[in-house]
């Protein structure tokens, strides 16, 4: 997509370009970019597309046991802080950064209430198409926004691979991204949760590892 389009369906217009810069430099450069982020989405033209996609957030709930921060919007916010921490142990930290953003964006399309819970099953598989074209919307930056779309895609690897669910894919890992930067992005969305237990998702994050036989004494992994 050309950077110079204008953001569709706003009452003030947006150059894409000045748009991506805005979120960028908030996700980069900020020791807490929810803040601004939240800023952001109270302005008109994060109503319109495609930062619409990450409004809808807002009004997307969640199952309480798992998430009791409320709604998607709510842990996406905490999601961006707890990675804005840990960026420099990213091995891309702009493609960490926005797909901490984006690691959620399909749940408001695929999120329904089954058996009276709310689910959103394959949300993982739709934020990946959904994470491209973001990006694609806001930047000719291909290889930036593929490397975000692969972290969006295999974000829910950790519950697949530590409960050996049929949804694991380690060779999908191993050939499209780097899995250590996935277990760093799936730390920060645990942890991106009320009440969360880091010491407990430390020890979720080296099973995953070591069953993707990974190295395990990586430097993030060992904070307090």
């Amino acid at each position: 997509m050309k950077t110079d389009n204008l953001f569709r369906g706003s009452e003030v217009a947006m150059p894409a370009k000045e748009a991506f810069i805005k979120i960028e430099s908030c996700l980069m450069s900020e020791t807490a970019p929810s803040k601004t982020l939240s800023a952001y989405s109270e302005q008109p033209w994060f109503g319109a597309h495609p930062t619409s996609l990450l409004l809808a957030q807002k009004h997307t709930k969640q199952q309480p046991d798992h998430h009791p921060e409320g709604s998607v919007w709510n842990h996406t916010m905490l999601v961006v802080d707890e990675a804005a921490k840990r960026k420099q142990h990213s091995i891309c930290p702009r493609a960490f950064m926005w797909a901490a953003l984006l690691h959620d964006i399909g749940k408001p399309s695929t999120t329904k209430i089954r058996k009276g819970r709310i689910t959103s099953y394959a949300h993982d598989l739709e934020g990946a198409e959904l994470a491209l074209a973001f990006l694609s919307d806001l930047t000719d930056e291909t290889k930036l926004a593929e490397k975000t779309m692969w972290l969006v895609r295999f974000h829910m690897q950790l519950l697949f691979v530590t409960r050996d669910m049929p949804f694991q894919d380690i060779p999908g890992m191993r050939a499209h991204t780097y899995i250590p930067e996935v277990a760093l992005l799936s730390y920060c969305d645990r942890l991106g949760r009320i009440g969360a237990d880091s010491a407990a998702e430390r020890r979720n994050l080296i099973a995953f590892l070591e069953k993707c036989q990974e190295r395990t004494d990586l430097p993030w992994l060992k904070e307090t």
